[in-house]
């Protein structure tokens, strides 16, 4: 089965719920099986996620089995996703009971552990035999645009992610993350492979619940992406006494250094490891880290290649740059490169696109000992009056000028537009941003939100920004 699920002793904890249930190895292999049982051959699954068994029962299925999943989140908007059952045409619906009354016409095949599989009578559309799984890319929402991954992508970059963090069978994670973003689906899927356990919650970490279920079931590790981190500061994580917590880690967009520190010096103090990670869907979920050693010293890095990967920087000619420092496109090599894209159901007939090197989109500098720092993406830089400008760059001087602020930037060639939570702030936020860049004030505008709005995995929704009145 998928990971080696089946060749772990039987009794071993594969999970635990929060109300107190412990699902064995033995018992998830049986699961699973059941869940391939009911689809044969070679499918189309939309499986609606949730930290849950029930969600975990169907993803080891289907990849044992040979289906197809495209993951998504059990909250998703209807109408967004009437649109992909129409793009793509499932055979086979995977979700929560709650849901199952609003798909009319379909037939019930399978209930389990809350989940309930409907067949929705569909052919199954031609799929390439290495595609394996399907996951939306980073903040879609409702697009079309699928990224396709093989079994060796999905296994390879888990081998890796084991590897570095040093994941253990007495592991125990603690779910913080949808598992249907590629982050939360690599702590999953890591986990599996090296026999370890997952504690399964839908619990945020600002509820008290969750951190009762932490220290019950002693976890020993959890990921964040920057939004999260910024939330365990405001809620008191870093004066938490938490013994049996290993290490934690944190991917999904660049960390503000200072934040990045806060957390390196927490590690450092209280005997844990603080991994920075880099990835994306587009190359299965990790392509780089930073070694907990140097946490603390490196702060503000992004660190190096995941074992099996290779990076290079790119110039505006596409030629390697070699001296340390410059600033170049990010180029990555390996295994867990995915196949590319699919934005319809005739697209999973492609095969391997990119074969096994992906240009990320992200600018980095690399230093004299070999380490990476991302400076933003290659599409988030626009020009104020000649001089190119990063707008994840601003955000972080806006976050170190006015601390506990939330913030996003948006704009065009010579128009920057600063969003903030504190309404006494844009004006003086709109000046002191000017003043640092060096540009003309009217070049910058401000204005107050409510809140920034953000996906489930903590992303900025910036089209709503910028669609906002």
């Amino acid at each position: 089965m998928i990971f080696g699920i089946d060749e772990r002793p039987p009794i071993r904890p594969a999970a635990y719920g929060e109300g107190g249930e412990v699902y064995s190895y033995g018992r998830l292999c049986a699961d699973a099986a059941r869940v391939a049982a009911c689809t044969p051959g070679r499918p189309l699954v939309f499986s609606f996620c949730e930290n849950s068994y029930g969600a975990l029962c169907g993803y080891a299925g289907f990849l044992s089995g040979g289906a197809v999943p495209l993951l998504l989140d059990a909250g998703m908007h209807r109408e967004l996703l009437d649109g992909l059952l129409e793009t793509y045409r499932p055979g086979f619906l995977w979700l929560p009971e709650r849901m199952a009354g609003g798909f009319p016409g379909t037939k019930r095949l399978l209930s389990m552990e809350g989940y309930v599989l409907l067949g929705r009578g569909e052919a199954p559309p031609a799929m390439h035999p290495d595609l394996a799984l399907l996951l939306t890319t980073s903040g879609s929402t409702g697009s079309p645009k699928l990224v396709r991954q093989s079994r060796r992508n999905i296994e390879s970059n888990a081998r890796a992610i084991v590897r570095y963090l040093e994941i253990g069978e007495e592991e125990r994670a603690i779910t913080t993350l949808p598992m249907n973003y590629t982050y939360g689906l690599s702590i999953v899927q890591s986990h599996l492979l090296a026999g370890a356990s997952l504690i399964l919650t839908g619990r945020s970490v600002v509820e008290p619940d969750f951190w009762r279920l932490f220290r019950e079931r002693e976890a020993t590790s959890f990921g964040g992406v920057p939004y999260t981190y910024e939330i365990l500061k405001r809620v008191g994580f870093f004066g938490m006494e938490l013994p049996s917590l290993r290490y934690f880690t944190q991917a999904g967009g660049k960390l503000p250094p200072e934040l990045h520190e806060t957390c390196a010096r927490y590690a450092d103090a209280h005997g844990k490891r603080f991994y920075v990670m880099y990835g994306q869907t587009e190359a299965t979920a990790r392509m780089g880290y930073l070694p907990w050693e140097r946490a603390l010293e490196k702060r503000g890095c992004m660190g190096i290649a995941i074992p099996g990967g290779r990076f290079t920087l790119l110039d505006v000619d596409g030629a390697a740059i070699d001296s340390p420092g410059e600033v170049g496109e990010l180029r990555y090599e390996g295994d867990n490169v995915t196949m590319g894209y699919a934005a319809c159901a005739a697209d999973l007939a492609k095969g391997d696109e990119r074969r096994g090197v992906l240009l990320t989109g992200d600018m980095a500098a690399r230093d004299e000992e070999g380490f990476y720092t991302i400076v933003g993406r290659k599409k988030r830089f626009i020009k104020l009056f000649g001089s190119r400008v990063s707008l994840d760059g601003c955000e972080r001087l806006v976050k170190e000028q006015f601390p506990g602020v939330d913030c996003a930037c948006f704009g065009r060639d010579d128009a920057l537009c600063v969003c903030l939570t504190d309404p006494a702030l844009p004006e003086r936020a709109a000046d002191r941003l000017a003043e640092l860049l060096g540009v003309r004030r009217r070049a910058v505008s401000a204005r107050y939100v409510r809140e920034i709005p953000r996906s489930g995995a903590g992303k900025i929704l910036y089209r709503e920004l910028e669609e906002a009145p």
